[in-house]
């Protein structure tokens, strides 16, 4: 019936790849990346010669099915990445996964490297209980979803772009009150991972004077207990 292996690949340095994940892509039929040209480069870096194809954003609702067809007819195993990260979260995937489930096709998803989990332990705020927002609607949408979000009592993670940083970290600020407690992790396992805590308020001058660089995870502490009750 073949096999679809997810398989998670570096945010940062190329060490925190596992060994298992190695194995897989070396053992595998052909290789599903989000862009063949940055995930070229990894798998020079780790000496694997597989046959690769495109699997993104644009292309996924018109490709799955064909390539879970084709996984069904030659019983193989196909493994399924994106340029950072693990797939399917903020990246391709899901459609392929669920695809994969709706025909009997096995799905095994390693365990490794996605950026939010790291960012979420070292700010320091609450980690028994989160919520991942991922992305926020650049547009349409956005200001509902911040309203919606006002009162939520776990840590909230956004993943955001560094040219929408100043401007995100300024609608929180607005919307949750400056004063509420968060976290900017940016560069996550590369050479200038950067952690930066403080309120929104703090955060929002920190990055208005230092230019932020490259991409980051934004954490929020939620509201308290007694605020909420107060409010409503």
């Amino acid at each position: 019936m073949g096999m679809l292996y997810v398989i998670p690949t570096p945010v940062g340095n190329l060490e925190d790849i596992t060994m298992r994940a190695v194995r897989l892509l070396k053992e595998a039929d052909f290789v599903l990346a989000e862009d063949t040209r940055t995930s070229s480069k990894l798998l020079k870096h780790l000496d694997i010669q597989v046959p690769m194809y495109s699997h993104h954003k644009f292309n996924e609702h018109k490709t799955s099915a064909s390539i879970v067809e084709r996984i069904m007819e030659s019983g193989g195993h196909v493994a399924l990445i994106s340029d950072a990260g693990t797939p399917a979260i903020s990246d391709p995937g899901f459609m392929l996964v669920r695809e994969c489930v709706k025909n009997g096709v096995e799905v095994q998803c390693l365990p490794g490297a996605t950026a939010f989990v790291p960012a979420l332990v070292c700010s320091a705020l609450p980690c028994d209980k989160f919520v991942f927002e991922g992305f926020l609607p650049q547009k349409k949408g956005r200001q509902t979803r911040l309203n919606f979000l006002k009162h939520e009592q776990r840590t909230m993670i956004f993943y955001e772009s560094p040219y929408r940083v100043v401007k995100t970290l300024t609608q929180l600020a607005e919307v949750f009150g400056a004063e509420r407690q968060a976290a900017a992790v940016r560069e996550i396992s590369k050479l200038h991972e950067e952690c930066v805590r403080g309120s929104l308020q703090e955060l929002v001058a920190h990055f208005t004077k230092n230019e932020p660089r490259g991409e980051f995870v934004l954490l929020v502490g939620g509201v308290e207990d007694a605020r909420v009750k107060d409010e409503d």
